[in-house]
């Protein structure tokens, strides 16, 4: 499993990088190997101000549907849409072309609270 040190990551199995005032999120390469096959997303929280471990979405595998937590409070921005046409970016690319959403976070110092890659490499197993 891939788990680059530059990203934090949630007991959820989401990860997020920050990008000057905005933060980017997505799956893991773990989660998105434990789900399978993913066939869709969904991301209906543009615009809304959400808590930290609150859903902001769901994404659909073959075999389930799993909900999408937010690592940190804040706002919703932007969705992937690439995601739309290619679920699969998911799956082939998770920390690149398969993130899912970008958020102004409410407190930028929340991410450093959230485990480094050593720290979630060692909750994945």
């Amino acid at each position: 499993m891939n788990y680059p040190d530059h990203l934090r990551y949630t007991k959820d199995h989401e990860w997020i990088r920050v990008e000057g005032d905005e933060a980017v999120i997505g799956i893991t390469d773990f989660a998105q190997h434990e789900l399978g096959d993913i066939v869709y997303v969904e991301i209906e929280t543009v615009g809304k101000n959400l808590n930290a471990h609150e859903v902001f979405g769901t994404v659909e595998a073959v075999k389930t549907v799993s909900d999408l937590y937010l690592p940190v409070a804040g706002t919703i921005t932007e969705v992937n849409p690439a995601l739309n046409s290619n679920p699969e970016l998911v799956n082939t690319d998770p920390y690149g072309e398969g993130w899912m959403v970008r958020m102004k976070p409410a407190n930028v110092q929340e991410i450093d609270d959230l485990m480094d890659a050593a720290a979630y490499e060692k909750l994945a197993g």
